[in-house]
């Protein structure tokens, strides 16, 4: 299953223009069965979609999971997922984590078979700390393989992340922020310990480069146990239904 996580930055480019098609095309070239998003939704009000799901249905072989709570935005706390078609959703879950800004984190279990979470935390280390306790706290302890992806906001590579190691492994697939000269690895990857990575990296078109602050990143996993069934792809579940 390839995996990919990308903070849209409410659809706002580089040059400041607000854009949702040059978003979408982006996501299009990632080719992922899952997409995890942040700041897909605006902030204020009703946090209204930077993201039209006219749009997403129209342009891209995705669909957002249940997890907005009005008729507005596309997420919760600006995470949203969208999954590939023939993937079936079979159940989400929304995380308040604790912050001086109000902050959460979302999971999609997928086939019954596979969770993933999407988080973007604090810009303050101690508060991050906080919400890496409480994430492996909520997630460490189920049955399920799961994948907690996002912007994690940690500019170290050694330390800020050790909550969430306990139970997870760990990976940054490069720098990815800012767009015009990446330095810091932001967006990271965190696996459960029955997951293998099998290749990731960090999206860097021209495109992408000017879609938001952020480049996408993307991960690749498999199941590591040999006699488990593998894990759910679209193209199966396509090929079941044919």
């Amino acid at each position: 299953m390839k995996l990919a996580s990308y903070n849209i930055r409410k659809a706002v480019g580089r040059d400041r223009r607000r854009d949702p098609g040059r978003v979408i095309e982006v996501i299009n070239s990632l080719a992922a069965d899952v997409v995890v998003l942040q700041e897909a939704d605006r902030r204020l009000g009703q946090r209204p979609t930077a993201l039209p799901r006219r749009m997403i249905e129209d342009h891209t072989d995705l669909i957002p999971a249940p997890l907005a709570t009005n008729d507005v935005s596309l997420g919760w706390h600006g995470n949203a997922v969208l999954v590939r078609r023939g993937l079936a959703v079979t159940g989400v879950e929304r995380f308040d984590l604790p912050s001086l800004e109000p902050r959460g984190a979302v999971a999609v279990e997928i086939e019954g078979r596979f969770r993933v979470t999407g988080a973007h935390l604090a810009l303050m280390r101690r508060y991050r700390h906080q919400q890496l306790r409480e994430l492996h706290r909520v997630l460490g302890d189920q049955a399920l393989a799961t994948v907690v992806m996002g912007d994690f906001n940690e500019w170290s590579l050694r330390n800020g992340m050790e909550e969430l190691s306990r139970g997870f492994h760990l990976h940054a697939p490069g720098a990815s922020y800012p767009t015009m000269r990446p330095v810091a690895h932001l967006d990271r990857f965190a696996f459960s310990h029955d997951l293998e990575l099998t290749g990731s990296g960090v999206h860097a078109t021209e495109l992408a480069r000017i879609a938001s602050d952020h480049l996408p990143v993307w991960a690749e996993v498999r199941t590591t146990d040999a006699a488990a069934s593998t894990l759910p792809s679209a193209a199966g579940a396509n090929a079941a239904r044919g």
